[in-house]
């Protein structure tokens, strides 16, 4: 490795690139999917209206200059297109402008779309996404080696993401001090996996371990990033197992994946590949390259202040444009499952007789008997909105009536994103929200009942809701 480029670090950065290429077509396939019912014109939380009191400054996003669901889809399907392309290694076959260009217009569509994503993009890994992004502009392309300066920025950002979600976790809830935190967890979780129950009846002394070993992995692996090889490989191999384990035990979205390729970057596997070639990029690139990293730079200065601050924040960006943010999750593990049931009837006059029939999510637990799906690295953006609904009151998520309401219309676009409507020929006459209190069963009872879960009614989040003129208007039988 010289001050300008690691020859040796040409695999490494191979792998960096083609899986943050997966992520980004995995990102825009969430968009082309589940943008238009969430976020389109008439979806739960319109588009036009929040860039109606939303100045470009607060939001840098392309829609700002026009904005219809016509133009989203363009916008998503090029996004699958060109990362399809770096996947397949289009870029390195390419001029290394030409790859600079597909990275950057990568990040440009993705960030136009967070910066209008509102509540529903809302999650620490799209930050991560942009800034990974971001870096991966300057990483060069198979014709010119990898530049030092931003292989190291990549190890200061899978840094700040660990270390960031080690501190969240001491200064937040005393169980992770107490190392009990993950008899929790694997329940309460926002969305479990198949895996999840399995994780969940471990024994107690088992749990106390993985805390242990997380605090291990995020608070000192990551300091060894920063020392010479083979300790930085080792320390990314660890980071590595523990996001693998993580993927097994729940679904987190692209979260993991990410911090996978960003430790991948790290890991020097010359000695068994080889190294690639050791020639400096021409004059513009290397310009590129120090500009944005001089910007990093300065940008990295309250992120790591926040590091440091006894008030630290979670998932935070410090700039429109998410250049340089600040990570970490679960500060604060729920010790109680609930969850959001949805029925409808299409009874004309409700009472306590009533068959109301059950809406089924993709991902979200639903019917006890269902086991708990693989959805992760997909996002399913409603089933995750719905888990932190239930933990507050109806009026701090809007959207939740607004989807009600969308159940009413038989509206095909929000009906896409659940798994089973229990009426297929027309719409229900009313619909409710009930909220139940949610537990893996124990191994005795699902060998009895068959159950993955055993849930018990808490009470009404949302009282029927019927379409009167069409206006919603609530019914109490």
């Amino acid at each position: 490795m010289d001050w300008l480029t690691a020859p040796e670090y040409w695999w490494s950065r191979l792998l960096f690139q083609r899986g943050l290429a997966a992520v980004y077509l995995l990102a825009f396939l969430v968009a082309a999917n589940q943008f238009r019912a969430l976020l389109g014109e008439h979806g739960l939380t319109p588009v036009p209206r929040f860039l109606a009191h939303t100045p470009w400054r607060r939001a840098p996003s392309l829609f700002h200059l026009r904005y219809s669901d016509r133009l989203l889809t363009a916008v998503a399907w090029t996004g699958v297109a060109v990362s399809g392309a770096l996947l397949i290694g289009l870029g390195d076959l390419a001029p290394l402008w030409t790859a600079t260009v597909m990275w950057l217009l990568l990040w440009l569509l993705y960030l136009s779309i967070v910066n209008v994503g509102q509540v529903w993009y809302a999650f620490g890994w799209e930050s991560l996404l942009l800034e990974a992004g971001f870096l991966a502009i300057f990483l060069g392309n198979a014709r010119v080696g990898p530049p030092v300066v931003m292989l190291w920025l990549l190890r200061w950002l899978l840094f700040r993401v660990e270390f960031g979600a080690g501190l969240i976790k001491l200064r937040g809830d005393k169980c992770w001090r107490d190392l009990t935190c993950l008899n929790y967890h694997h329940e309460t979780q926002p969305m479990p996996g198949p895996l999840s129950w399995w994780f969940h009846h471990l024994p107690r002394p088992l749990h106390r371990a993985e805390v242990a070993a997380n605090h291990v992995t995020q608070l000192i692996v990551p300091f060894g990033l920063f020392l010479p090889q083979p300790v930085a490989s080792v320390a990314a191999g660890l980071i590595i197992v523990t996001q693998l384990w993580l993927v097994a035990s729940g679904n987190f979205s692209w979260l993991n994946w990410i911090a996978i390729v960003l430790a991948a970057s790290v890991l020097d596997l010359s000695p068994l590949l080889g190294s690639g070639t050791a020639t400096t990029g021409p004059g513009w690139h290397q310009v590129l390259v120090l500009a944005a990293a001089a910007l990093v730079l300065a940008l990295s200065y309250r992120p790591a202040r926040n590091l440091l601050s006894k008030r630290q924040l979670m998932n935070a960006g410090f700039d429109p444009l998410r250049l340089v943010n600040t990570y970490g999750a679960f500060g604060r593990v729920t010790k109680v499952r609930h969850e959001i049931v949805i029925e409808g009837t299409d009874e004309t006059d409700p009472g306590p007789q009533t068959l109301w029939r059950e809406y089924g999510f993709k991902g979200k637990p639903g019917d006890p008997r269902r086991l708990p799906r693989q959805v992760a690295p997909y996002h399913l953006r409603l089933d995750w909105l719905m888990w932190f609904a239930a933990m507050s009151p109806p009026y701090a998520h809007p959207w939740v009536p607004a989807l009600l309401g969308r159940l009413l219309t038989d509206d095909r676009t929000v009906l896409r994103l659940l798994r089973t409507n229990p009426f297929p020929d027309k719409p229900p006459t009313y619909v409710r929200a009930l909220l139940y209190r949610y537990r893996f069963t124990t191994s005795a009872e699902r060998r009895t009942t068959g159950a993955w879960w055993h849930r018990t009614l808490v009470g009404e989040y949302l009282p029927p809701v019927t379409l009167t003129h069409g206006v919603r208007s609530p019914h109490a039988p």
